[in-house]
Protein backbone atom coordinates (compact mmCIF):
# COMPACT_ATOMS: atom_id res chain seq x y z
CA UNK A 1 0.00 0.00 0.00
CA UNK A 2 1.35 3.41 -0.92
CA UNK A 3 1.69 6.04 1.75
CA UNK A 4 -1.26 8.40 1.88
CA UNK A 5 -0.76 12.07 2.65
CA UNK A 6 -3.00 14.22 4.82
CA UNK A 7 -4.02 17.66 3.59
CA UNK A 8 -5.53 20.49 5.57
CA UNK A 9 -8.73 22.29 4.67
CA UNK A 10 -6.77 25.50 4.14
CA UNK A 11 -4.30 23.68 1.93
CA UNK A 12 -7.06 22.14 -0.13
CA UNK A 13 -8.80 25.47 -0.67
CA UNK A 14 -5.52 27.05 -1.71
CA UNK A 15 -5.01 24.18 -4.13
CA UNK A 16 -8.54 24.52 -5.50
CA UNK A 17 -8.12 28.28 -5.93
CA UNK A 18 -4.97 27.69 -7.93
CA UNK A 19 -6.81 25.25 -10.20
CA UNK A 20 -9.41 27.75 -11.34
CA UNK A 21 -11.77 30.47 -10.28
CA UNK A 22 -13.60 29.53 -7.08
CA UNK A 23 -17.23 30.19 -7.93
CA UNK A 24 -19.30 29.96 -4.76
CA UNK A 25 -22.67 30.70 -6.31
CA UNK A 26 -24.40 31.98 -9.39
CA UNK A 27 -27.42 34.22 -9.79
CA UNK A 28 -30.40 33.26 -11.90
CA UNK A 29 -31.39 35.70 -14.61
CA UNK A 30 -27.99 37.03 -15.62
CA UNK A 31 -28.28 38.25 -19.21
CA UNK A 32 -25.61 36.25 -21.00
CA UNK A 33 -27.87 35.04 -23.79
CA UNK A 34 -25.60 36.59 -26.41
CA UNK A 35 -22.95 34.08 -25.26
CA UNK A 36 -25.38 31.17 -25.37
CA UNK A 37 -25.32 31.00 -21.57
CA UNK A 38 -28.12 31.50 -19.06
CA UNK A 39 -28.72 30.61 -15.43
CA UNK A 40 -31.92 29.28 -13.86
CA UNK A 41 -32.92 28.43 -10.30
CA UNK A 42 -33.52 24.80 -9.41
CA UNK A 43 -36.62 25.68 -7.39
CA UNK A 44 -38.89 28.67 -8.13
CA UNK A 45 -38.95 29.58 -4.43
CA UNK A 46 -36.67 28.70 -1.55
CA UNK A 47 -34.81 25.43 -1.96
CA UNK A 48 -35.55 22.67 0.56
CA UNK A 49 -33.69 23.22 3.85
CA UNK A 50 -32.53 26.68 2.72
CA UNK A 51 -31.00 28.73 5.53
CA UNK A 52 -31.53 32.06 3.79
CA UNK A 53 -32.06 33.72 0.42
CA UNK A 54 -28.49 34.66 -0.52
CA UNK A 55 -26.86 33.17 -3.60
CA UNK A 56 -25.09 30.51 -1.51
CA UNK A 57 -28.56 29.37 -0.39
CA UNK A 58 -29.88 29.16 -3.95
CA UNK A 59 -28.78 26.24 -6.14
CA UNK A 60 -28.77 26.99 -9.85
CA UNK A 61 -28.12 25.50 -13.27
CA UNK A 62 -26.10 27.45 -15.81
CA UNK A 63 -27.00 26.31 -19.31
CA UNK A 64 -24.52 26.28 -22.20
CA UNK A 65 -25.90 25.94 -25.70
CA UNK A 66 -24.19 23.66 -28.25
CA UNK A 67 -22.32 25.11 -31.17
CA UNK A 68 -24.61 26.23 -33.98
CA UNK A 69 -25.66 23.32 -36.17
CA UNK A 70 -24.07 20.64 -33.97
CA UNK A 71 -26.84 19.82 -31.45
CA UNK A 72 -27.30 16.05 -31.30
CA UNK A 73 -29.92 15.64 -28.56
CA UNK A 74 -27.53 14.69 -25.76
CA UNK A 75 -27.18 16.52 -22.45
CA UNK A 76 -24.57 16.66 -19.69
CA UNK A 77 -24.91 17.86 -16.10
CA UNK A 78 -21.53 19.03 -14.78
CA UNK A 79 -20.69 18.91 -11.06
CA UNK A 80 -17.48 20.85 -10.26
CA UNK A 81 -15.37 19.84 -7.28
CA UNK A 82 -13.96 21.88 -4.42
CA UNK A 83 -14.16 19.65 -1.29
CA UNK A 84 -17.75 20.80 -0.63
CA UNK A 85 -16.08 24.07 0.42
CA UNK A 86 -16.11 25.89 -2.92
CA UNK A 87 -16.69 25.22 -6.61
CA UNK A 88 -13.86 25.03 -9.12
CA UNK A 89 -16.35 26.42 -11.60
CA UNK A 90 -13.86 27.34 -14.32
CA UNK A 91 -11.54 24.31 -14.43
CA UNK A 92 -14.19 21.70 -13.66
CA UNK A 93 -17.28 23.58 -14.81
CA UNK A 94 -17.13 26.04 -17.71
CA UNK A 95 -14.19 24.38 -19.47
CA UNK A 96 -15.90 21.00 -19.27
CA UNK A 97 -19.22 22.44 -20.47
CA UNK A 98 -17.47 24.03 -23.45
CA UNK A 99 -15.80 20.71 -24.30
CA UNK A 100 -19.18 19.01 -24.42
CA UNK A 101 -21.01 21.75 -26.33
CA UNK A 102 -18.44 21.60 -29.11
CA UNK A 103 -19.50 17.96 -29.46
CA UNK A 104 -23.21 18.75 -29.74
CA UNK A 105 -24.32 18.45 -26.11
CA UNK A 106 -26.37 20.92 -24.15
CA UNK A 107 -24.42 21.39 -20.95
CA UNK A 108 -25.76 22.28 -17.50
CA UNK A 109 -23.30 23.32 -14.77
CA UNK A 110 -24.71 22.86 -11.29
CA UNK A 111 -23.98 25.33 -8.51
CA UNK A 112 -24.91 23.16 -5.54
CA UNK A 113 -25.08 24.18 -1.90
CA UNK A 114 -21.85 23.74 0.03
CA UNK A 115 -21.09 22.15 3.36
CA UNK A 116 -18.82 25.10 4.17
CA UNK A 117 -22.04 27.18 4.27
CA UNK A 118 -23.74 24.72 6.62
CA UNK A 119 -25.29 22.48 3.99
CA UNK A 120 -24.11 19.04 5.04
CA UNK A 121 -25.07 15.94 3.12
CA UNK A 122 -27.68 15.08 1.97
CA UNK A 123 -28.44 18.69 0.92
CA UNK A 124 -25.96 18.73 -2.02
CA UNK A 125 -27.47 15.42 -3.13
CA UNK A 126 -30.95 16.99 -3.13
CA UNK A 127 -29.58 19.66 -5.47
CA UNK A 128 -27.94 17.11 -7.79
CA UNK A 129 -31.10 15.04 -8.02
CA UNK A 130 -33.18 18.12 -8.75
CA UNK A 131 -30.74 19.19 -11.48
CA UNK A 132 -31.09 15.86 -13.30
CA UNK A 133 -34.86 15.86 -12.84
CA UNK A 134 -35.03 19.41 -14.23
CA UNK A 135 -33.08 18.50 -17.36
CA UNK A 136 -35.17 15.37 -17.94
CA UNK A 137 -38.54 16.99 -17.21
CA UNK A 138 -37.75 19.88 -19.58
CA UNK A 139 -36.15 17.74 -22.25
CA UNK A 140 -38.47 19.05 -24.95
CA UNK A 141 -37.72 22.68 -24.02
CA UNK A 142 -33.98 21.95 -24.14
CA UNK A 143 -34.21 19.88 -27.37
CA UNK A 144 -32.64 16.81 -25.79
CA UNK A 145 -33.50 13.13 -25.45
CA UNK A 146 -34.53 12.45 -21.82
CA UNK A 147 -32.68 9.12 -22.07
CA UNK A 148 -29.35 10.67 -23.11
CA UNK A 149 -28.34 12.49 -19.93
CA UNK A 150 -24.72 12.23 -18.78
CA UNK A 151 -23.57 13.34 -15.34
CA UNK A 152 -19.89 14.20 -14.94
CA UNK A 153 -18.24 15.13 -11.66
CA UNK A 154 -14.73 15.88 -10.44
CA UNK A 155 -13.28 15.31 -6.96
CA UNK A 156 -16.08 16.24 -4.51
CA UNK A 157 -18.30 16.70 -7.56
CA UNK A 158 -17.35 13.12 -8.48
CA UNK A 159 -18.47 11.93 -5.07
CA UNK A 160 -21.73 13.82 -5.55
CA UNK A 161 -22.18 12.49 -9.10
CA UNK A 162 -21.60 8.94 -7.90
CA UNK A 163 -24.14 9.45 -5.12
CA UNK A 164 -26.67 10.79 -7.63
CA UNK A 165 -26.07 7.74 -9.82
CA UNK A 166 -26.48 5.23 -6.98
CA UNK A 167 -29.08 6.96 -4.80
CA UNK A 168 -31.46 8.27 -7.42
CA UNK A 169 -35.21 8.70 -6.98
CA UNK A 170 -37.61 7.23 -9.56
CA UNK A 171 -39.92 10.23 -9.76
CA UNK A 172 -43.43 10.56 -8.40
CA UNK A 173 -46.04 10.39 -11.18
CA UNK A 174 -48.61 11.98 -8.86
CA UNK A 175 -46.46 14.96 -7.86
CA UNK A 176 -47.95 18.41 -8.38
CA UNK A 177 -44.54 19.70 -9.49
CA UNK A 178 -43.88 18.24 -12.97
CA UNK A 179 -40.13 18.19 -12.29
CA UNK A 180 -40.67 15.81 -9.37
CA UNK A 181 -42.42 13.39 -11.72
CA UNK A 182 -39.13 12.74 -13.55
CA UNK A 183 -36.50 10.23 -12.49
CA UNK A 184 -33.21 11.59 -11.16
CA UNK A 185 -31.20 8.63 -12.50
CA UNK A 186 -28.53 9.73 -14.97
CA UNK A 187 -28.22 7.55 -18.06
CA UNK A 188 -24.41 7.69 -18.03
CA UNK A 189 -21.81 8.56 -15.39
CA UNK A 190 -18.35 10.09 -15.86
CA UNK A 191 -15.97 10.49 -12.90
CA UNK A 192 -12.74 12.47 -12.79
CA UNK A 193 -10.52 11.68 -9.76
CA UNK A 194 -13.68 11.25 -7.62
CA UNK A 195 -13.50 11.66 -3.84
CA UNK A 196 -15.38 8.39 -3.38
CA UNK A 197 -14.08 7.86 0.16
CA UNK A 198 -14.95 11.37 1.30
CA UNK A 199 -16.86 10.20 4.37
CA UNK A 200 -14.16 8.65 6.50
CA UNK A 201 -12.75 8.94 10.00
CA UNK A 202 -9.32 8.12 8.56
CA UNK A 203 -7.53 11.47 8.50
CA UNK A 204 -4.42 10.15 6.74
CA UNK A 205 -6.18 11.44 3.63
CA UNK A 206 -8.74 14.17 3.01
CA UNK A 207 -11.77 13.60 5.27
CA UNK A 208 -15.17 15.27 4.95
CA UNK A 209 -15.80 14.47 8.61
CA UNK A 210 -12.68 16.31 9.74
CA UNK A 211 -13.20 19.23 7.35
CA UNK A 212 -16.69 19.95 8.65
CA UNK A 213 -16.21 18.89 12.27
CA UNK A 214 -18.65 15.97 12.20
CA UNK A 215 -16.32 13.23 13.43
CA UNK A 216 -18.92 12.26 16.03
CA UNK A 217 -21.35 11.40 13.22
CA UNK A 218 -18.80 10.12 10.77
CA UNK A 219 -19.69 6.43 10.80
CA UNK A 220 -23.39 7.11 10.26
CA UNK A 221 -22.56 9.50 7.42
CA UNK A 222 -20.14 6.99 5.88
CA UNK A 223 -22.77 4.26 5.82
CA UNK A 224 -25.33 6.65 4.33
CA UNK A 225 -23.20 8.49 1.74
CA UNK A 226 -20.44 6.22 0.45
CA UNK A 227 -21.34 5.61 -3.21
CA UNK A 228 -19.51 2.27 -3.47
CA UNK A 229 -21.93 0.82 -0.90
CA UNK A 230 -24.96 1.56 -3.11
CA UNK A 231 -23.89 0.26 -6.51
CA UNK A 232 -26.46 -2.06 -8.10
CA UNK A 233 -27.20 -3.39 -11.56
CA UNK A 234 -29.21 -0.18 -12.11
CA UNK A 235 -26.19 2.09 -11.68
CA UNK A 236 -25.56 3.72 -15.08
CA UNK A 237 -22.63 2.79 -17.34
CA UNK A 238 -19.55 4.55 -16.02
CA UNK A 239 -16.29 6.08 -17.29
CA UNK A 240 -13.65 6.75 -14.62
CA UNK A 241 -10.18 8.26 -14.66
CA UNK A 242 -7.65 8.88 -11.90
CA UNK A 243 -3.89 9.13 -11.36
CA UNK A 244 -1.80 6.60 -9.46
CA UNK A 245 0.02 9.18 -7.34
CA UNK A 246 -2.93 11.45 -6.47
CA UNK A 247 -1.99 12.46 -2.92
CA UNK A 248 -5.29 14.21 -2.11
CA UNK A 249 -7.73 11.48 -3.12
CA UNK A 250 -6.04 8.06 -3.24
CA UNK A 251 -6.73 6.02 -6.34
CA UNK A 252 -7.84 3.15 -4.08
CA UNK A 253 -11.08 5.05 -3.45
CA UNK A 254 -12.01 4.99 -7.11
CA UNK A 255 -10.97 1.37 -7.37
CA UNK A 256 -13.51 0.47 -4.68
CA UNK A 257 -16.25 2.03 -6.79
CA UNK A 258 -14.99 0.39 -9.98
CA UNK A 259 -14.85 -3.03 -8.30
CA UNK A 260 -18.41 -2.56 -7.08
CA UNK A 261 -19.49 -1.77 -10.66
CA UNK A 262 -17.80 -4.91 -11.96
CA UNK A 263 -19.40 -7.04 -9.24
CA UNK A 264 -22.83 -5.61 -10.09
CA UNK A 265 -22.34 -6.22 -13.81
CA UNK A 266 -22.42 -2.51 -14.72
CA UNK A 267 -20.49 -1.68 -17.92
CA UNK A 268 -17.51 0.43 -16.84
CA UNK A 269 -14.34 1.79 -18.37
CA UNK A 270 -11.36 2.78 -16.20
CA UNK A 271 -8.18 4.74 -16.96
CA UNK A 272 -5.46 5.14 -14.34
CA UNK A 273 -2.56 7.38 -15.38
CA UNK A 274 0.86 6.86 -13.84
CA UNK A 275 1.44 10.40 -12.62
CA UNK A 276 -0.46 13.62 -12.10
CA UNK A 277 -1.65 15.76 -9.20
CA UNK A 278 -5.21 16.01 -8.01
CA UNK A 279 -7.37 18.52 -9.83
CA UNK A 280 -6.12 18.38 -13.42
CA UNK A 281 -9.48 19.00 -15.10
CA UNK A 282 -9.24 18.27 -18.81
CA UNK A 283 -5.50 17.72 -18.49
CA UNK A 284 -3.95 21.16 -17.92
CA UNK A 285 -1.25 20.66 -20.54
CA UNK A 286 0.17 17.40 -19.19
CA UNK A 287 1.32 15.29 -22.12
CA UNK A 288 -0.30 12.13 -20.75
CA UNK A 289 -3.37 13.50 -18.98
CA UNK A 290 -4.34 15.60 -21.99
CA UNK A 291 -5.25 12.28 -23.62
CA UNK A 292 -8.09 11.38 -21.27
CA UNK A 293 -10.73 13.62 -22.94
CA UNK A 294 -10.03 11.79 -26.19
CA UNK A 295 -10.66 8.49 -24.44
CA UNK A 296 -13.89 9.91 -23.07
CA UNK A 297 -14.92 11.04 -26.55
CA UNK A 298 -14.39 7.49 -27.85
CA UNK A 299 -16.55 6.15 -25.02
CA UNK A 300 -19.33 8.67 -25.71
CA UNK A 301 -19.22 7.81 -29.40
CA UNK A 302 -19.46 4.09 -28.64
CA UNK A 303 -22.55 4.80 -26.52
CA UNK A 304 -24.15 6.64 -29.45
CA UNK A 305 -24.19 9.97 -27.65
CA UNK A 306 -22.35 11.85 -30.39
CA UNK A 307 -24.76 10.61 -33.06
CA UNK A 308 -27.61 12.91 -34.08
CA UNK A 309 -30.93 11.91 -32.52
CA UNK A 310 -33.28 12.76 -35.38
CA UNK A 311 -36.29 12.30 -33.12
CA UNK A 312 -35.40 15.34 -31.04
CA UNK A 313 -36.88 18.61 -32.28
CA UNK A 314 -34.18 21.26 -32.44
CA UNK A 315 -31.24 18.89 -32.75
CA UNK A 316 -28.61 20.05 -35.26
CA UNK A 317 -30.27 23.44 -35.68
Amino acid sequence: MRRLFAISAAGLLACSASLGQMQLCTTAGNNNDFLGIRTVRLWPGDAPQAKGTACEDTPTLTIFEPQQGTANGSAVVVLPGGAYSGLAANLEGRQVADWFTVRGFRAFVLSYRLSSHGYLLPVPLLDARRAIQTVRARARDYSIDPNRIVVIGFSAGGHLAALAATQFVPGNPDAEDPIERASSRPDYLVLGYPWIGAISADTSHLSYCKLFNVMDRCEALRVAYSPDLFVTKDTPPTFWYHTFDDQTVPVEQGLRFYEALVKAGVPAEAHIFATGPHGTGLGKGDAALDQWPGLLENWLRAKGLLTLDKGVTGAAQ
